[in-house]
């Protein structure tokens, strides 16, 4: 395949996967995304194998390394649940960051890549790699421990060490040193040690960072790697002077960072501050001024039958989804509630915190996998105002995205935190398996509230049971 028949087929890969950002922007057409994405990745690597670049030596390493790796990515996307998806995202983010640290250091030890360049473009050059690396080596080490946290093997709690603003400042520092070391370099091998001290600082970083932000930060935390992701492969693409890696790179870092963005807002937070450390962080220790409020009243437990009755009797029931939904595979027999409750002409809607579950979309993902409609799944901005007209809001496996706390206690770790405003419905049912906190480890005034009840138990079973007690009255 010639220089330009290459050029085209990735302008042709560039416009698919713009396409498909645009597609996977709204459930209703996130399919057709996904396939758009599907065929421009394919129309890029082939491209890329057949194209002038590559020698024929090298064509069976290349297509051995793609049976391997297309046979790993086929078993994980059979044998993985929804609810392991977050963590699934996480360590390819890790594979992406693994990929430009590689690159790298091959790029950097390659004598035909750098016996072309001289002054200034050996220079640019060695500033490609250098901060290829750093972003990878980042991204690498940072999902990692966010595909540990999220996957349970790492406690979400935030590790806040002392002084760990100038742990981070010094590492800064030392790279700024050694990246001058290493733009200096002479020789390949008088550069080699100061891009290794880069890498591990970078490696050590990425840990820090992440494992200081735990609790309802953590879906920030995906997208925010997902952005780094984007931005690694960038500067793989700067390295290999490939313009499609550029393009898809930017693509994927600035979406990234946009996502990142209105996660941020979501939670009345600044992405400094997630940084920073987590939510959650104090929630143990009380707060300046005499710590954050404790909650009041009586917890009042109910049965499936006593919440089929609710819902049997209500006009409009608005249903709150949360990762319990998730980890319980209750999304189905949710649906199953949702048909029956509609059949009878009940108004029931859904309604979607941006940061509920654990990575962005979560929840949309799962209701579209049981097929319930996208007409009747709402943004939290869509229908906050309609709670105080809501006969029942129910709520299932989540916390931290329906605390009153956000809004009515200053001292609360949440303070600020936009949320689901249930507790203003007639009535509130919230499902849960115990009375722990949430993801954020803030206790929830919600559960004591008058006109608020809680059913215990996984969430799936309990659903079931509500499901039978309705359609045997039905029957009755």
């Amino acid at each position: 395949m010639s220089e330009s028949l290459t050029t085209v087929a990735y302008l042709g890969a560039t416009i698919l996967f713009i396409l498909s950002l645009g597609a996977l922007s709204h459930p209703e057409t996130a399919r057709r995304g996904n396939v758009y994405g599907m065929i421009g990745m394919a129309v890029a690597v082939l491209a890329t194998v057949f194209g002038p670049h590559v020698t024929a030596s090298g064509l069976s390493w290349i297509v051995i390394a793609m049976v391997a790796g297309g046979s790993l990515g086929l078993y994980a996307a059979r044998t993985v649940q929804m609810t392991q998806m977050p963590e699934l995202v996480a360590l390819m983010h890790s594979l992406v960051g693994l990929a430009a640290t590689l690159v790298g250091y091959a790029n950097y030890i390659d004598p035909s890549v750098l016996a072309q360049l001289s002054g200034a473009e050996k220079a640019i050059h060695e500033v490609e790699i250098y901060v290829g690396v750093l972003i990878g080596a980042i991204t690498l080490s940072g999902s990692l421990i966010a595909f540990g946290k999220l996957s349970g093997r790492i406690g979400g709690k935030p590790l806040l060490l002392p002084g760990r603003h100038w742990l981070n400042l010094i590492g800064l520092l030392i790279v700024i040193v050694v990246g001058q070391r290493f733009l200096g370099a002479e020789a390949v091998a008088d550069g080699m040690l100061p891009l290794v001290v880069m890498t591990v600082i970078a490696l050590l970083f990425g840990v820090h960072m992440v494992m200081a932000i735990g609790g309802a930060d953590m879906p920030v935390v995906v997208s925010m790697l997902n952005s780094y992701s984007g931005w690694a492969a960038a500067a793989t693409g700067f390295m290999l002077n490939n313009d499609l890696l550029i393009v898809t790179g930017a693509l994927v870092g600035s979406s990234g960072a946009i996502l990142s963005y209105i996660m941020c807002r979501a939670m009345n937070r600044n992405f400094l501050s997630v940084i920073a450390g987590g939510f959650g962080a104090g929630a143990s220790k009380p707060a300046a001024g005499g710590g954050a409020a404790q909650p009041e009243g009586e917890v009042v437990a109910a049965s499936a039958v006593e919440t089929s009755e609710m819902l049997r009797e209500a006009k409009n029931v608005i249903i709150v989804p949360g990762y319990g939904m998730a980890v319980a595979q209750a999304q189905h027999t949710v649906n199953e509630i949702t048909q029956h409750l509609r059949s009878k002409g009940v108004n029931v809607r859904f309604g979607i915190h941006p940061v509920a579950g654990r990575m962005p979309g979560h929840m949309n993902v799962l209701l579209a996998e049981a097929k319930v409609p996208y007409d009747i799944v709402q943004e939290m901005d869509e229908l906050n105002d309609d709670f105080g007209d809501t006969d029942v809001a129910m709520v299932i496996g989540a916390n931290d995205i329906v605390n009153p706390a956000a809004q009515d206690d200053p001292s609360s770790p949440i303070a600020g935190m936009p949320v689901l405003q249930v507790w203003k419905a007639k009535n509130s049912i919230v499902m849960k398996r115990s009375m722990a906190s949430g993801y954020a480890g803030v206790d929830n005034p919600l559960f004591y509230k008058e006109n608020n009840r809680m059913l215990f138990g996984d969430a799936k079973k309990m659903l079931d049971e509500v499901l039978g007690a309705l359609k045997s009255f039905r029957h009755g």
